[in-house]
């Protein structure tokens, strides 16, 4: 689907809600095309916006850009177009295309509680590259502006059975407890070791809470393992206070510090990655046939490609 908004405008919406995207940047033409050099389009999971010229370019370009989102390929490619009869387009030149990939926003977030360190914590994740649901079965405690207006990285819900919507969450998803209610508190964390599948579960309480509920979760046939696996108390300890605003400080950090790490390992991959220097070679030499016929009433002393004097 095409929709209305500019290529820029489509970034930075996309990059807001989280959503993976291809850039794609005109970045060479030899000869008649469609579009200039600089002309760029984005293409999300289910919709284009702007345009590099239509046409079987524009057509092949979508079709590998939506092969790049569903392969989760985060490097930048380039592609090499010959505007003739095989492309379906008479326009006659060259075109270089490229590719540049932006991965979807992994670090999702549901906030249980919207007391006063709920409010406070999501003021912090609003400017932070997360989604946060955020839950409560009170409508009344959201602030009027988030239900009318919130950031484009939170959505508030409002549930009659908070529980219930751990589903609506995908495998790796971060959980955050706070509740006005201990025993909504419990059946939350027992519903989440049942699915098993959190990358973390804090809950915020006392150490005496946290033995109370280690009890009775050992009652329910839990593991301590499986137990271990909930974090409470919940922020850093290098990060003190009671005032809200401080304990959603310290929360942030330890979120922060947790998807910053899953980041960090994500890059340490011996996989080679960006543009191969054999996909630049068509450019350059394209570059350099520009320049020498750009140069044809002088005298030309040496019209050697790009890449053949950088081998040399």
């Amino acid at each position: 689907m095409n929709n209305r908004q500019s290529w820029s405008e489509a970034v930075s919406s996309l990059k807001i809600k989280g959503e993976a995207f291809v850039l794609l940047t005109i970045i060479g033409v030899h000869g008649s095309a469609p579009r200039n050099s600089g002309t760029k389009m984005v293409v999300s999971a289910n919709s284009t916006y702007d345009t590099i010229g239509g046409g079987h370019l524009e057509f092949k370009s979508i079709a590998i850009a939506q092969q790049l989102l569903a392969d989760e390929d985060k490097n930048q490619h380039i592609e090499h177009f010959s505007l003739g009869a095989s492309l379906g387009q008479c326009c006659g030149g060259d075109c270089s295309v490229l590719f540049e990939s932006f991965a979807a926003c992994k670090t999702q977030i549901m906030l249980f509680g919207a007391g006063h360190v709920g409010k406070a914590l999501t003021t912090i994740l609003a400017d932070l590259p997360c989604q946060l649901k955020w839950v409560d079965n009170r409508q009344e405690q959201f602030p009027v502006q988030m239900l009318a207006n919130a950031p484009a990285n939170i959505e508030c819900v409002v549930s009659d059975n908070p529980v219930d919507e751990i589903a609506s969450m995908p495998a790796g998803s971060f959980f955050i407890i706070m509740t006005h209610n201990h025993q909504l508190d419990f059946e939350l964390c027992q519903a989440l070791l049942k699915r098993g599948d959190f990358a973390y579960t804090g809950l915020i309480g006392s150490e005496t809470k946290w033995k109370r509920f280690q009890h009775r979760l050992k009652h329910r046939e839990f593991s301590q393992q499986a137990i271990d696996q909930l974090t409470c108390p919940i922020g850093l300890s290098a990060v003190p206070g009671k005032r809200p605003m401080e304990v959603a400080v310290s929360i942030a950090a330890e979120i922060i510090g947790l998807y910053q790490k899953d980041d960090h390992a994500g890059h340490q991959s011996t996989t080679a990655q960006g543009i191969s220097f054999k996909a630049l070679t068509p450019l350059l030499n394209s570059a350099t046939n520009l320049h020498v016929t750009g140069r044809s009433k002088n005298k030309v002393t040496d019209s050697k490609p790009i890449t053949d004097k950088i081998n040399e």
